[in-house]
């Protein structure tokens, strides 16, 4: 593994601001001391910053020994904010804030772009700019849709933008990175089926909208299996049911929510058209109203080509060829399409391990994504910094 000597000098003091950072989480859209620790720090390296795009977010703008004159710009992408749930570990980096935590890596994904930035400030090695973007918002708040309303292309012309997520599981020491659909599409639907109460006993007076809802989850079903190609990806999960409120009562009316998950427009598309189809038939059918909502939350991620081929040869030469993973597709779904919609690029995973890089006083669950005893595996922020620092200094090297 080729580390670069002056990011693993600097690890001690970023895993520092990383377990600081888990220790004091903040939500999409109120990552306001976060953003104020990292523009803290991109100010003491002499890192000219823009603050408050996408509410919260921060740029900071790294100019090579040209001064940037080349025109030439690469993006590299770190989200900042936690989520909404409790935290089981009791270690002493602990979240401090009931409720809160980072459960997803987020603060391990700032500590490592903040290696790499200043890494890229003290040395400058490198002709054009890189743009250092610290999203808010990644955890259902669309914070990377927010920042490119807010200009972020057009006030920071990059040619490419890339993201990195840490990923549980995989050995640490390795990537995975793969052209093309890595993460779905993230949908979300309501449906209310509007019946005629009646008494329970005497269900003939009105119109049971539970069955109808047993009738609909059933259907759904055949959309995946008998309207979608069987080699095109898609799911559908119905995880809520809710009706009546007494036992000896038939409701006047059911729900149902659920998600809908996608690695493509074209087969999200025929998936909503074919639910409404569906809600609007049987539910007329059965004598029934449907009210049908569809939400389309984040797009699929979708890696470029010769940008995954890219990231490839640089983290082969960094960690080896054997040790660069291909990357299997999640039902997952991450912002970061939205940029990748807008720009070329590519996401990538860094393996977070198994979880033995816990301390003690961690929780008794799993060390994965989203879990309340998950935590960041500190080790890999030199390599993740690296790993950004080599990228952007190849990517403008290359001739245009």
């Amino acid at each position: 593994m080729k580390l670069i000597e002056s990011i693993l000098a600097q690890a001690p003091s970023m895993a520092a601001i990383r377990r600081d950072l888990h220790a004091h989480p903040e939500l999409c859209f109120e990552e306001v001391r976060t953003a104020d620790i990292v523009a803290a720090k991109l100010t003491e390296w002499g890192i000219t910053m823009h603050r408050g795009m996408g509410t919260t977010g921060v740029v900071g703008i790294v100019h090579g020994r040209d001064g940037g004159a080349c025109g030439r710009g690469v993006g590299l992408r770190a989200d900042m904010d936690a989520l909404p749930m409790q935290e089981f570990n009791t270690f002493a980096h602990a979240s401090q804030h009931a409720g809160k935590m980072h459960a997803c890596g987020h603060d391990g994904h700032t500590a490592m772009l903040l290696a790499a930035a200043q890494h890229l400030a003290q040395h400058r090695d490198f002709d054009g700019t890189v743009y250092l973007i610290f999203q808010p918002a990644e955890e259902g708040g669309g914070g990377a849709r927010e920042m490119i309303k807010d200009g972020l292309f057009t006030q920071f012309p990059m040619e490419a933008v890339f993201g990195m997520h840490n990923w549980p599981g995989m050995p640490a020491g390795s990537f995975a990175v793969s052209p093309g659909p890595v993460m779905a599409s993230s949908n979300e639907f309501k449906i209310t089926i509007r019946g005629k109460g009646s008494h329970a006993a005497l269900p003939h007076n009105g119109i049971d909208p539970v069955p109808v809802a047993c009738q609909l989850v059933q259907a759904f079903q055949t959309i995946i299996t008998r309207n979608k190609k069987p080699v095109d990806a898609g799911v559908i999960s119905v995880t809520m049911i809710h009706a009546g409120e007494a036992t000896n009562v038939v409701p006047d009316y059911c729900v149902l929510e659920g998600t809908v998950r996608t690695f493509s427009i074209e087969v999200l598309d025929m998936i909503e058209r074919r639910m409404r189809e569906l809600s609007d038939g049987i539910c007329a059918a059965f004598g029934a109203h449907c009210e049908f909502t569809f939400d389309r939350n984040y797009p699929p991620t979708i890696n470029s080509a010769p940008e995954a081929a890219f990231a490839r040869e640089v983290m082969a030469t960094i960690v080896g060829a054997d040790k660069v993973l291909a990357q299997e597709p999640t039902m997952g779904a991450e912002d970061f399409s939205y940029m990748l919609q807008a720009k070329p690029g590519a996401y990538c995973f860094i393996a977070n391990g198994d979880g033995q890089h816990r301390e003690m006083g961690h929780g008794g669950g799993p060390c994965t994504l989203h879990n309340p005893s998950y935590d960041f595996n500190d080790e890999l922020i030199p390599l993740g910094a690296t790993y950004w620092v080599e990228l952007a200094t190849r990517w403008l090297a290359q001739a245009r």
